[in-house]
């Protein structure tokens, strides 16, 4: 039975007391490090693909569909129905195996004969007809001898013989139908067993090569488990090769949050440097122009008012309708002027010197210096663990190398090749009894044929005595000159009654026997199989010892306290789960520990827990550029009177719009007569709008610039040494960060990493577990042998037995109706030694019967009403009535 033990333990790699142990205390860390776990979630981990295991197909399909048979086999299962309607006695059966048989008490006796009763009733009244058919045979073959029981061959003449014959006749014939359809059905089921026999070899064959494919199979499964090590092991190199990206990533990307905002603000503020040098420029050049177009402006408009009023000192203008006129817009020459002084505000130039000195240096550039710096995270990250990943890459071969090692260490291969050498000879070995198997069945199907032939027997005197009578009957003939085919028919009847009494108790016997062993392997073995009843009784926890719980784990693996048993693994083959899952292996060789130990150990842990990374090389901010910063804050800007310069930009060019001013004019001098007065104001009008498109306009563009150069200083230096003063605040927090601090998310930051790395670990040791579980050994060739068993066992051979026995017990019974209708119907086709015969002695009317005998002797005379006899020779005819 070694080869049994390899079965159940091919898949346990080296399962020792001290592994067990040592499992033991491996839970308690590791439940420890669960629930760390569940504080904190670990980030998503890329799915790996680790395939398929390959599958093994098998070829049983342990499932029988009997056909028409079938119907047969629902008969004979609802007749055992009804002969045994109580349910399995699954608690009567567990006390008499837990009392050994030894001291079985009344009371469960009871209930036995109770459960029995059935089956006991049916048995009894089979072994009296065994014990009374040649009893009564005797007495009635002996009773006939002396003229009795119908052995008188004489026939009363009645009104309704040929009634009764056709009767007889019928019933006989029915009889004998059905007597022959219950020696079909036997036959039947006697045929259906040989055929069976002839398919339970191919279950033999399938069920041989599915479980050489199981132990083929199960190799290179347990290879290709190992073998996928390999892909976790690759993605972990793969992560350990871009530990700069990976973990310096998640590191920048911690810092980053303090750092690059810090940065950013030292970025803008290069910007609005190069703002400011842009604003003061404009400042200095438009306050140029409109110092300069200010003066040109105000002798502009004081020429144009000059000669305006000349131009009012006409004498036109003293007439009287005009002189309102001209008085009206000499009122409003002092409007004719110049509003905003830009003489007296100061120029930037010092400002403006500044900041040209401060953007001789490249801020930018020197803040891009810090972002480059911090973006090197990932290098200094990689450079500093070379030495850390180069330990684990070693650890991971080893891990490796220990692993293919130890799934090797165990002769799994060489056991499985033993079991299919054992399969190979054991199949030889049940294929050498093939033709002892075939000729026992011939010899079966032989002595079951004989014994019908007991019936056919039977039934063929009855067919032929039914044929030869019925096609000898002659009406006109009377019982003692029937003729010698009529006469041939009794005849055979009554040979078939005399073998009747002959076979009908030895079949019966047969049909006793048969219906109490089939019936009961059917009722106690067959539906308890069928409906896992009888796993049921075999799984009672103490069924063999009161100190052995489970009998299953006991036989198997020396421990009865596992929770195995035969049902479930039963159920878990059937579902084609693994073999591991199945017997519940995990009890032995728990593969979890052993991964944990082997793929996944502390070793690892504690290598990146000694991760130190040194991030003080990283510089935000040179002191060029810290320095640079200051300049700008004290550059001037700030000293600017922005509000002196706002008040002149708010006022206009001149006091009066000049568009507005000639319109008026222009109006004004269309109300004078026409003449030289009209023509001299619309040229003076025309003149202020040249002034305004030469002079106004430029110098509106030139205050617009102006205006908004001062607006965007007035912002930008607007608390500038407090926005500076914030700036290098915040490259110094971030720097300290990074110095001091980085180390708290170095650690942090290398936890998730580790999480990540164990993450591939863990996607392959559930892997391993579903494969074992569900993939790797699948274990379908047991329940396909115990579904196998019960098909042979029940479909084949029981039902068939049973349907025999039913087929031939109806024949059986039949031949009890079978013989008194032969008796009977004999009587109408045998030739007869006597007959009754009527005649006329007398002129009275009455009638009086005489009967003579063959010898001729004298007649007897007897009154009408107890029909007295007269005896005539047996060739004599009956006198011819009237009546009849």
């Amino acid at each position: 039975m070694l080869w049994t033990w390899w079965l159940v333990l091919l898949l346990c790699w080296g399962a020792t007391s001290g592994e067990q142990q040592a499992d033991e205390r491996a839970r308690a860390p590791a439940r420890v490090q669960a629930d760390s776990r569940r504080q904190r979630s670990p980030p998503p981990v890329e799915p790996l693909d680790f395939g398929f295991v390959p599958a093994a197909v098998y070829d049983t399909h342990a499932y029988y569909e009997p056909g028409a048979i079938g119907i047969l086999f629902h008969m004979v299962h609802a007749f055992l129905y009804v002969v045994q309607p109580n349910s399995f006695p699954k608690d009567l059966i567990v006390q008499v195996i837990q009392q050994n048989m030894g001291g079985i008490k009344i009371e469960e006796w009871r209930k036995w004969i109770y459960y029995e009763a059935g089956f006991l009733i049916c048995a009894t009244i089979g072994i009296v007809f065994v014990v009374l058919t040649p009893i009564i045979g005797t007495f009635f073959c002996v009773c006939r001898c002396c003229e009795n029981c119908g052995g008188e061959m004489h026939q009363r003449q009645r009104k309704n013989a040929d009634c009764q014959r056709g009767f007889y006749t019928a019933s006989l014939i029915a009889t004998s139908i059905f007597i022959i359809l219950g020696v079909l059905i036997a036959y039947a089921a006697n045929h259906n067993i040989s055929t069976q026999i002839k398919s339970t070899r191919r279950f033999i064959n399938t069920n041989m090569r599915d479980l050489r494919t199981f132990a083929n199979n199960t190799p290179a499964q347990i290879e290709y488990l190992t073998a996928q090590y390999t892909t976790a092991k690759n993605k972990v190199l793969s992560d350990l090769d871009n530990i700069g990206p990976l973990l310096g990533g998640r590191i920048h990307s911690q810092l980053e949050k303090e750092v690059v905002p810090s940065l950013d603000t030292a970025l803008r503020m290069a910007g609005a440097m190069r703002e400011t040098k842009e604003a003061l420029e404009n400042v200095s050049s438009s306050l140029e122009v409109l110092q300069e177009g200010t003066g040109k402006l105000q002798a502009s408009l004081s020429g144009e008012r000059a000669s305006l009023s000349n131009t009012l000192s006409d004498p036109a203008c003293t007439n009287g309708a005009v002189s309102h006129t001209c008085n009206t817009i000499r009122s409003t020459l002092s409007q004719l002027g110049v509003n905003a002084d830009f003489s007296r505000l100061p120029d930037v130039n010092h400002a403006l010197a500044n900041v040209n000195t401060v953007l001789r240096t490249d801020l930018s550039n020197i803040v891009q210096k810090g972002y480059s710096s911090f973006n090197d995270t990932p290098r200094l990250v990689k450079e500093q663990t070379k030495n850390i990943v180069s330990g684990v890459k070693g650890m991971l071969d080893k891990i490796s190398t220990e692993i293919n090692s130890y799934s090797k260490m165990f002769p799994v291969e060489a056991s499985l090749a033993n079991f299919t050498i054992f399969l190979s000879q054991e199949q030889k070995k049940i294929e050498s009894f093939y033709p002892h198997i075939d000729q026992m069945d011939f010899y079966r199907w032989v002595s079951c044929v004989a014994v019908l032939c007991m019936v056919v027997l039977v039934m063929a005197f009855n067919l032929l005595g039914l044929l030869c009578g019925t096609c000898g009957y002659d009406k006109q003939a009377t019982p003692t000159t029937r003729g010698c085919l009529s006469n041939t028919g009794g005849n055979l009847l009554m040979a078939g009654v005399g073998f009747s009494f002959l076979f009908a108790w030895v079949l019966m016997g047969i049909v006793t026997t048969l219906f109490v062993v089939g019936g009961n392997v059917e009722k106690l073995m067959c539906e308890p199989l069928a409906n896992r009843q009888l796993f049921k009784i075999i799984d009672t926890p103490f069924l063999v010892h009161p100190s052995k719980k489970n009998f299953l784990p006991g036989m198997l693996f020396q421990n009865p306290n596992i929770d195995l048993t035969l049902g479930s693994m039963y159920r878990e083959c059937y579902e084609n789960n693994g073999l591991y899952h199945a017997l519940q292996l995990e009890t032995m060789f728990n593969i979890n520990s052993f991964l944990n130990r082997t793929v996944y150990n502390r070793d690892v842990a504690k290598v990146f827990e000694s991760v130190q990374v040194d991030l003080q090389d990283i510089t935000l901010l040179e002191q060029v550029g810290r320095d640079n910063l200051m300049n700008f804050a004290n550059s001037g800007i700030g000293q600017i009177d922005y509000e002196a310069y706002l008040v002149q930009v708010n006022k206009g060019v001149t006091l009066v719009d000049l568009l507005s001013f000639s319109t008026d004019l222009e109006g004004q001098a269309d109300q004078l007569p026409r003449g030289a007065l009209e023509n001299a104001l619309k040229g003076h009008a025309s003149s202020i709008r040249q002034i305004h498109r030469e002079q106004v306009v430029p110098m509106e563009q030139a205050m617009s610039t102006l205006s908004q150069s001062i607006k965007q200083l007035q912002r930008t230096s607007n608390d500038l040494p407090v926005k500076v003063t914030n700036i290098l605040s915040a490259i110094d927090a971030a720097e300290y960060l990074i110095t001091h601090n980085a180390s708290h998310v170095v650690k942090q930051e290398t936890k998730g990493y580790i999480q990540n790395l164990v993450g591939y670990f863990k996607q392959y040791t559930e892997w391993v577990k579903n494969s074992l579980t569900a993939e790797v050994a699948q274990c379908k060739p047991i329940s396909n042998i115990v579904d196998s068993m019960e098909i042979v066992a029940c479909s084949f051979i029981v039902d068939s037995v049973n349907t025999f026995w039913f087929g031939l017990g109806g024949c059986c019974i039949l031949l009890i109706p079978s013989i008194i209708f032969s008796v009977k119907l004999a009587k109408y086709y045998r030739r007869m030694d006597t007959e009754d015969v009527f005649e006329d002695l007398g002129n009275t009317g009455n009638h009086e019967e005489q009967v003579c005998n063959i010898h001729g002797n004298l007649p007897v005379v007897s009154s009408p009403y107890y029909d007295t006899l007269t005896w005539f020779p047996r060739a004599s005819a009956p006198p011819s009535q009237p009546d009849w």
